[in-house]
């Protein structure tokens, strides 16, 4: 089977410099989505038309079992097949998608492909209750389809006919290529019509078979910003209730974006205005609290991710407790039995089990034993304005509040370093870190009051 995807076309409505068909639907482009669905047809080629825009949209879905056809002009969906002809096996049928149709299902466009046997003319139709835009489905006395009549061109009787044509057929391939080639532009909008290679069929004596999707959603296009939002809630619910089916809590499945893959175990829950982008896992009994955003992370059982935490390319133990307005930045570890506490960032750093940092620090490029407590207000100065610089905390550590550790630095074992300490020099097992300090305490002082008036 060859696939055609259809991805030339302007997208004026969306009043957007962005190719309509690249606009994102749960963080990926729409055409993407199609793509990934012709895919699980196991197609002999897919071939995308591309016009407006069209080096964006190659760079973005470039790939090795994708190829392209360029239509410089839009003239219409007939003319945009024909670019690709040359690109196709005459051999096989072809199934034409729209890159600005994306939540059609893998399972519905099988059922249509498999009605198209034999050489058939297979059409996927909707019933809808308000048709208004779309080319009907003409049939005769005896239900068999003779027509597609575009909105612009139907009559009053044939306006207030319900079925209406998707636009995604299932034709054979050779002989598609020569009912293209009699097309005929002489129609309200002065374009080469798909639709109309019915006609063209049924005058050769072809079948045409129709078969429906499992859902309308699945036929709905992207034409405007409004559009697009209404799918994407569309696809969020559908996330949504699979998760529910898999046994997870959600606090309100209404308010929930996966933007990638998300992989839970059991008895998870997931609250209010949660972010999943990239490829997340959740381990057994994982809690995530309000507001959070995780991208491209895997969270070990039984951990609690409290609101307004953000997880950034982060792998975290069983056991953790991390925030509120807690950050992972890329590269960060984190051992089982770690806490990470409210506004600490932790980037490119691995922290061994049990170690903590509850309060308002920055642990990047270290290495942080097990069972280390860091005090609030600590920092581990990596950077030296040109080159970032490693820090090691060894086993057993305790850091004192607003401390600075300059790195390159190693703190070995069981070291105790004072608070406001700054460090910048290697310090041995088992002592005690401080900066010499004099403390003074005056009788006479008079604290100053603000003058009035």
């Amino acid at each position: 089977m060859n696939i055609v995807i259809l991805a030339a076309g302007a997208g004026k409505r969306m009043r957007s410099a962005l190719p309509k068909v690249l606009h994102p639907l749960a963080g990926r482009p729409l055409l993407s989505h199609v793509i990934d669905t012709a895919r699980a047809l196991s197609p002999a080629r897919i071939v995308v038309v591309i016009g407006h825009g069209g080096e964006a949209v190659q760079q973005a879905v470039a790939a090795p079992d994708v190829q392209f056809a360029v239509q410089s002009e839009q003239l219409g969906t007939g003319h945009a097949v024909q670019q690709a002809l040359p690109l196709l096996d005459p051999a096989q049928p072809t199934l034409v998608l729209y890159g600005d149709v994306p939540l059609t299902k893998a399972s519905t466009l099988k059922r249509l492909v498999d009605s198209a046997v034999d050489g058939r003319y297979a059409l996927l139709t909707v019933m809808l209750d308000d048709p208004h835009g779309y080319g009907r489905i003409v049939r005769d006395p005896a239900g068999y389809v003779v027509r597609i009549v575009e909105q612009k061109d139907a009559t009053l009787e044939e306006l207030r006919i319900a079925e209406v044509n998707t636009g995604i057929v299932v034709a054979p391939t050779a002989q598609l290529a020569m009912w293209l080639g009699s097309l005929r532009n002489d129609n309200a909008q002065g374009e080469f019509y798909l639709t109309d290679v019915v006609e063209r069929a049924i005058e050769a004596g072809f079948d045409i078979v129709t078969t429906q999707p499992d859902e309308v959603w699945e036929t709905l296009g992207v034409n405007s910003k409004a559009q697009l939002a209404e799918l994407e809630r569309i696809h969020q619910r559908n996330i949504a209730d699979a998760l529910l089916q898999a046994g997870v809590t959600l606090a309100d499945p209404a308010r929930l974006d996966v933007r990638g893959a998300l992989s839970c175990g059991t008895d998870v829950s997931i609250d209010i205005n949660c972010v999943f982008e990239g490829r997340v896992t959740l381990g057994d009994g994982v809690s995530v609290g309000a507001h959070c955003v995780l991208r491209d992370a895997t969270i070990g059982a039984g951990t609690r991710i409290e609101p307004f935490t953000h997880i950034d390319g982060a792998i975290v133990g069983e056991r953790v407790a991390l925030g509120p307005y807690a950050r992972l930045r890329p590269g960060a570890a984190l051992a089982d039995d770690v806490h990470i506490g409210n506004f600490v960032e932790v980037k490119n750093a691995v922290l061994g089990q049990g170690s903590k940092a509850n309060h308002l620090s920055y642990v990047g490029d270290a290495d942080v034993g097990a069972r280390v407590n860091i005090g609030a207000g600590t920092i581990t100065c990596n950077y030296d304005g040109a080159n970032k610089h490693r820090t090691v905390i060894e086993d057993d550590v305790f850091v004192g509040s607003d401390t600075q550790l300059v790195a390159p630095v190693r703190i070995g074992r069981g070291v105790t370093i004072a608070a406001g300490t700054t460090v910048w020099k290697d310090v041995p097992e088992h002592t005690l870190v401080l900066n010499e300090k004099t403390q003074r305490t005056r009788t006479d002082y008079v604290r100053p009051v603000k003058k009035k008036g």
